[in-house]
């Protein structure tokens, strides 16, 4: 089994990538859902759905999130109402929301839920959610505190960042199959996703980081930056907020404790040596993804970095 901590669209791609090289069945994704919120009255569970509809083959690639050809006509139709319509959301993508909140009320998991959903649109991977307990990211601004989606998509992240919470993460417990997941898997990869509020999100759930530590198997990271920036996303703010650099050096120290090899683009290069020279192993390969050669490229170096990890012993990466 080989299983990966994921977020939304950086993730997705990598996992485009490694279902190419390995039999879908043997992937477990285990899922940020610190970005989840309700909309219109229905739970929305953004990085679920991204990796839930890429790996479908159904999501709108220009945006690397919803779902293609889909139309907006509720949307519009909620926007006349008065409603608030700044969270994009398709006619095609409401359905899935409308059907997750059904079945909440009625008493299903999200876990439940979502395997549900993911094996009615033929995903053959599993897929985790970091933990069925709500969990609310927020960001610290000069107007205040902020939801991750209000920071992000309604203010279009122009507010300086001040720092990061996790709203009810101390009491969050790991999703059904997560520990037992991370215990049992021949390799652990953290995909190229926002480090701070993606991947920190999952860390952060109480148990998780201690089974990644404690599990014998080797835990390969992919950087999410590329010569100083993020290919996606916000990270930089928010690395700098967090006191890391925006570098993959600044990843390197983020997971420092956890991980075994980081996976770095060859504009990095220069960065090796610092690395491991704070105790992380670097591979050194083409990280940008911009089609599906590149991706399967990436999955099988950040497999074969895992393969050269001879030995570890559990709790003493």
């Amino acid at each position: 089994m080989i299983v990966v901590l994921a977020g939304g669209v950086g993730a997705a791609r990598f996992l485009e990538g490694l279902v190419q090289v390995v039999p879908p069945e043997t992937i477990a994704a285990i899922v940020n859902t610190g970005d989840d919120m309700i909309f219109h009255g229905l739970r929305v569970s953004p990085d679920i759905d991204i990796v839930m509809y890429t790996l479908a083959g159904i999501v709108d690639t220009s945006q690397g999130w919803g779902i293609q050809n889909d139309t907006t006509h509720t949307l519009s139709m909620l926007a006349a109402l008065g409603a608030e319509t700044w969270f994009k959301l398709g006619d095609r993508d409401l359905a899935v929301h409308i059907r997750r909140t059904e079945l909440l009320r009625a008493g299903w998991t999200l876990s439940q839920v979502t395997d549900a959903f993911r094996r009615a649109l033929n995903v053959g991977i599993r897929m985790l959610p970091m933990s069925d307990d709500p969990v609310a990211t927020e960001i610290a601004t000069p107007v205040g505190w902020l939801h991750f989606q209000n920071y992000l998509v309604q203010r279009r992240a122009r507010d300086e960042v001040l720092g990061v919470r996790f709203v009810g993460i101390e009491q969050a417990r790991p999703a059904p199959g997560v520990l037992e997941a991370l215990s049992t898997a021949e390799v652990i990869v953290i995909a190229p996703s926002n480090p701070v509020v993606s991947i920190g999100t999952i860390l952060a759930v109480p148990g998780v980081r201690d089974a990644m530590v404690a599990s014998p198997a080797p835990v390969v990271a992919v950087s999410p930056i590329i010569a100083g920036a993020p290919v996606k996303g916000p990270a930089a703010p928010l690395m700098r907020a967090a006191g890391l650099e925006v570098s993959a050096r600044g990843v390197a120290a983020c997971y420092r404790g956890v991980i075994d090899t980081l996976v770095i683009d060859q504009a990095d290069v220069d960065l090796a040596d610092d690395i491991r020279a704070a105790g992380v192993e670097v591979v050194v390969t083409d990280t940008l993804m911009r089609g599906p050669v590149e991706k399967r490229r990436l999955a099988e170096a950040t497999l074969a970095a895992a393969r050269h990890i001879t030995h570890r012993d559990a709790g003493s990466s």
